[in-house]
């Protein structure tokens, strides 16, 4: 039998439908493995222990009175900490907002409440999304648990620690220039950004307008699409979001890609930022299975990951500067060192700059609109490297950006970030998908057949 803490989200349901596992018991065992790793892995900042408890004897009488609220009955979720839940502080992991107290649920929390979810508690981000593994915060960085003196990427980097160390089976993340991919690819999991306006912003802290996405972060394909059922869907009060119908993402899980046309974008990875071997050959290895698997693999030519990087950094930087602007010039004091340099560029650029970056992100748009006329997917890399060491900031800064994940930022396109092996240090390496956009259901197919070929979703990190 599974050990409870690697247990999943539809594991944990349907142990407690045959009634060989229980909402407490589950939540016991996590929060007796969270006692043990939590002070090594730094993953909480508000761990609501007792409320999660109620929640999970309520939801175990429920169970037992043959009522159950929906997919997610009686499971335990971490959620970000710029994402609002009712009664806990939202912070930022910032002592800008130290007391700051969120009164009623962001949409995408309620959305799992009304499915059952327990919300756990808040955990680590880079401060206010954007700065990165500081350590002249009120709280310390997330670490990888796959080996703590690593960097779990970010800014997501409590909510992929904690799912990747089994001290949660999701979580909610967020991601504007890869915040939600970041972490999963470091630690191994699988993280979605969907389409820009399937999932509602209202009562998340905003870094960009133009580029914020929320999304579910998981150790399973399967669970990624449960979680998506459950948080998709049309929000008037976000001026983002976009009515969509209601769609099963996980009709098409076991269907193979046998037939689906595969656009594999070797520049981004070549040429553009070149990866390190191991990155390299893990995504050639990763096409092979997939073609052998029956897909068609195409070589596609978008932009170059240095014109996304712009336009993503004009568009970020000036937006994110719109708001944090009044706080930086009363108490910049407040802020650390690393997100107060992050924020400041902004100040700096013209309407001009930000002008011609929207237009030329509709143009980018296009371009992939157009690849999409030619394949089903994209397939590209995620990290150009496996996690580096936590408290290096000279590395830190330097791999930040050997990426692929702004584009999909940039054109709003659904973009999956998930595991794709071992390195020699044993460290997760990663891959990418990218979808058309509201193709969510398409994504997970693909993910999934290499998630089966490849075996990736029995593999954990060797902690505890």
């Amino acid at each position: 039998m599974t050990e409870r803490h690697w247990m999943g989200v539809a594991d944990a349901t349907r142990a407690f439908a045959a009634r060989t596992l229980s909402p407490v018991e589950l939540l016991q065992s996590l929060l007796d493995r969270i006692a043990k790793l939590d002070p090594v892995l730094n993953v909480f900042i508000t761990l609501d222990a007792e409320a999660a408890m109620d929640q999970a004897r309520a939801a175990e009488a429920e169970i037992a009175a043959g009522r159950i609220r929906g997919p997610l009955h009686g499971v335990p979720m971490g959620v970000k900490d710029i994402i609002d839940v009712a009664g806990l502080r939202t912070t930022g992991h910032s002592r800008v907002l130290i007391d700051n107290v969120a009164t009623a649920d962001a949409v995408c929390v309620a959305r799992l409440r009304q499915a059952g979810a327990i919300m756990l508690g808040k955990v680590a981000t880079h401060e206010f999304a954007i700065g990165g593994p500081s350590f002249d915060l009120p709280w310390p960085p997330a670490r990888n648990p796959w080996n703590p003196d690593f960097h779990p990427g970010g800014s997501s980097s409590g909510s992929g620690s904690g799912v990747a160390a089994g001290l949660f089976p999701a979580a909610l993340g967020t991601d504007t220039g890869g915040s939600v991919r970041n972490p999963a690819s470091a630690c191994g999991i699988v993280g979605l950004k969907p389409t820009y306006g399937l999932v509602s912003r209202r009562g998340v802290f905003p870094l960009s307008y133009t580029l914020d996405h929320v999304g579910p972060m998981t150790r399973t394909v399967a669970d990624n699409a449960l979680l998506l059922d459950c948080l998709a869907g049309h929000d008037p009060a976000d001026p983002a979001s976009q009515p969509t119908p209601r769609t099963n993402y996980a009709a098409q899980l076991e269907r193979g890609v046998r037939g689906l046309r595969i656009g594999f974008v070797r520049h981004f990875h070549e040429r553009d930022v070149p990866a390190s071997p191991e990155v390299a050959a893990g995504l050639e290895h990763a096409a092979r299975v997939l073609e052998a698997e029956g897909a068609e693999i195409r070589t596609v030519t978008l932009p170059s990951l240095s014109e996304f990087a712009a336009v993503n950094r004009v568009l970020l930087c000036s937006e994110a500067w719109a708001v944090h602007a009044p706080w930086l010039r009363e108490r910049p004091e407040q802020y650390g060192e690393l997100s107060r340099r992050r924020l400041m560029p902004g100040a700096f650029m013209a309407a001009g700059d930000y002008v011609q970056a929207q237009r030329r992100r509709l143009q980018m748009i296009a371009e992939v609109e157009d690849a999409f006329r030619e394949v089903d997917v994209l397939f590209c890399a995620s990290s150009m490297d496996t996690a580096c060491r936590i408290e290096d900031p000279e590395t830190v800064a330097r791999t930040y950006s050997r990426q692929a994940r702004t584009p999909f930022n940039v054109t709003g396109h659904p973009a999956l970030a998930m595991f794709a092996g071992l390195s020699k240090e044993g460290l997760p390496l990663s891959l990418q998908f990218a979808g058309r956009n509201f193709g969510e259901a398409t994504l997970f197919r693909v993910a999934r057949a290499w998630e089966r070929a490849a075996g990736t979703a029995s593999r954990h990190p060797p902690i505890g």
